[in-house]
């Protein structure tokens, strides 16, 4: 048997479609081994491409191709070409209408890409290349047109029939089939299609935007699933309101769908106006979900939902620019679920993803840059990479330049940007404009891969003046060998012996936040001076984890347990009870005495009151300052690991 061949795709190579859609419209007779498919596409030739090719070429994949027409004249196989992964249409005219009928096999589709059954559900995925698997179509994101799609089925089986966009009509068919037909009035790329037929049931709820507009909200499941979407639906609306009153987006279609399907193999889908979920971030019922399954199903909902409006109405160019859309919708998420619940505890989490995964993919084989400049296939580029080092990049953007040009920037994307496929620089670019910010050297967290290390030392004279000295260092990774310095920021804060800040009282050149600088690391080495300091101050670096580096510093007791019991800044006192616990856990291992005479030092007990008494207001966060390290973390520590021992030491 011959093992599929994968040829490199790279970035460098990009070009524009020769042609564009108008508008699709899809007639789908659903059958559960056989199902005709019949594409109807206005389609015009490029005007913006030179030298533009009188060939037609359109992907396609496990499809039987029934017929081919051009303007209503069926193509003969004498005027086109077809293999496994393409149809080219030979010599066609600057505009015309397109036929293609194929017939699909559902039932068939284990690969659960296209149209696929799932437990007698009719389903889609077609992100990132499933369409071609319903249709031969130019399925590439920078091809956006308007979708009207018509859907026959039996009425017994089926008597749910869901896509994209607005309910046109509906009604009932001679031969036991009904129809629906729903009209998307919104450009979008093939890879935001979906289809869903089945016996199903709906939550239902109204959402009025803040113009005024009613929204009807469907959340679909299986009938045995019926009541327990209730926290998915009060999630969903708060993502509307909170959508609205921090970036001023508003819903635009008259009704929002969730379809959750419990074989659904990609989580969570954004696909316009009809979102598809795997069960697991729909259904939540008192008696069995946790407190993280909440957590969970109110993250997912915000994510998929944000989506209408950073990935759907501005969409990515080509694959390469994924993050464009995951790394700020990720982003987005994180800053909802953060208003939501406890900023200090989302942060945390957030961070803990990183360095437990992130952090690892960038110390691997499989290291790569935000935006990669090639791969091999494009499914394997869903990582933690391009979604949560993506969601930093954009949040390091949000520290340069602020709240209220962050806003400015965001309203200017949109405003350029609304209906087309664009790149990562499209965006910074709209940050730099609006900020009055030059961007050029940030834009290398897009096109260099690995995780900075960042090392901190410190000097300070009796006069008062204080200087801190960065240096910044990228080992090498696969294909990138030489690193040029990233432009970090990095919050600092400044703390006295009693743990109280000292930046508000400092008169200096850089920028303050609250009780933090902002500091700016774009050089391999830079010092910082500051002066007016009545004593030495302990330094609280990278407050609230201002970019995706390690830091590398000489970690002192007295200055952790200072950090711990007293430092405003909530992740960092988070992160210095975990380093301290960390560092006081693997010391006790490596200590050669018995179980009975291991003594934890009085500083960190007397820090870990300090935190049980903080008047932070925040349970959440005392319980994660307070958790130890997992075994598996503390084992990365150590040179010899004794399971046992490292389980008696922690416990």
């Amino acid at each position: 048997m011959n093992k599929p061949t994968f040829e490199a795709i790279h970035r460098s190579d990009y070009q524009l479609p020769d042609y564009l859609v108008e508008s699709i419209d899809l007639l789908f007779r659903l059958g559960e081994q056989h199902t005709r498919v019949i594409a109807r596409s206005r389609m015009h030739r490029n005007t913006d491409v030179t030298n533009n090719k009188k060939d037609l070429v359109l992907y396609g994949e496990k499809l039987e191709l029934v017929r081919v027409s051009v303007d209503g004249e069926e193509i003969d196989s004498g005027r086109m070409v077809l293999t496994d992964t393409q149809l080219q249409i030979i010599d066609v005219p600057d505009t015309f209408e397109l036929e293609v009928i194929t017939d699909i096999n559902p039932e068939a589709n284990t690969s659960l890409s296209g149209l696929y059954l799932s437990s007698s559900i009719f389903c889609t995925q077609c992100e990132a290349e499933g369409f071609r698997r319903i249709t031969y179509y130019p399925d590439r994101p920078d091809v956006l047109a308007r979708f009207t799609t018509r859907i026959e089925a039996d009425r017994k089986k089926y008597p749910v029939l869901l896509s994209n966009g607005n309910l046109e009509e509906e009604g009932q068919l001679d031969d036991g089939f009904h129809f629906a037909q729903w009209r998307d009035p919104f450009p979008k790329p093939s890879y935001l299609f979906a289809l869903v037929g089945g016996d199903l049931v709906a939550e239902q709820d109204v959402f009025t935007t803040r113009s005024g507009r009613q929204v009807d909200l469907f959340i679909y499941t299986e009938p045995r699933n019926q009541g327990t979407c209730g926290h998915a639906m009060k999630s969903l609306k708060k993502s509307m309101q909170w959508d609205e009153e921090v970036f001023g987006l508003e819903y635009d279609l008259d009704r929002f769908m969730i379809v959750a399907v419990d074989d659904f193999n990609m989580g969570a889908m954004e696909n316009k106006g009809l979102n598809i979920f795997n069960s697991k971030y729909v259904l939540a019922s008192p008696e069995t979900a946790t407190d993280q399954d909440y957590l969970n199903i109110e993250g997912v909902i915000a994510h998929e939902y944000f989506h209408n409006w950073t990935g759907n109405r501005v969409t990515c160019r080509d694959w390469f620019q994924l993050s464009l859309k995951e790394g700020l919708t990720v982003f987005r998420d994180q800053e909802f679920s953060a208003d939501m619940n406890s900023r200090a505890v989302q942060r945390i989490k957030d961070v803990r993803v990183l360095r437990q995964y992130q952090f690892r993919e960038d110390e691997g084989p499989m290291a790569h840059p935000v935006r990669p400049d090639t791969y091999m296939e494009i499914n394997n580029f869903y990582t933690v990479t391009v979604y949560n080092k993506g969601a930093e990049v954009v949040r390091m953007i949000h520290t340069l330049i602020g709240d209220e040009y962050f806003r400015k920037g965001m309203d200017l994307y949109f405003e350029r940007h609304d209906g087309q496929a664009v790149t990562c620089d499209d965006f910074v670019a709209a940050m730099a404009d609006s900020s009055g910010r030059d961007l050029t050297q940030f834009k290398r967290w897009y096109s260099q891969a690995g995780t900075p290390v960042v090392q901190m030392s410190q000097s300070w004279s009796e006069s008062g003046e204080f200087t801190l000295t960065l240096r910044q260092h990228t080992p090498e990774t696969p294909g990138q060998v030489e690193k040029r310095p990233f432009h970090i920021p990095v919050l600092v804060g400044f703390l006295d012996p009693q743990g109280s800040d000292m930046v508000e009282a400092l008169d200096t050149e850089f920028e303050k936040r609250e009780n933090s600088l902002l500091l700016e690391l774009t050089e391999n080495e830079q010092s910082f001076k500051f002066s007016g300091l009545h004593s030495r101050p302990v330094v609280s670096l990278l407050r609230s984890f201002s970019a995706p580096v390690k830091i590398k510093y000489e970690r002192n007791l007295q200055n952790t347990t200072l950090q711990m019991a007293s430092d405003s800044d909530l992740f960092n006192r988070w992160d210095a009870s975990f380093s301290l616990s960390q560092s006081i856990i693997t010391d006790l291992v490596d200590q050669d005495v018995t179980e009975d005479k291991l003594v934890i030092d009085a500083a960190y007990v007397e820090a870990a009151k300090s935190l049980l008494r903080s008047d932070a207001g925040d349970d959440a966060l005392t319980a994660l300052a307070l958790q130890l390290p997992e075994e598996a973390y503390l084992a990365l520590s150590l040179d010899n690991v004794d399971p046992d021992r490292l389980h008696h030491v922690r416990t």
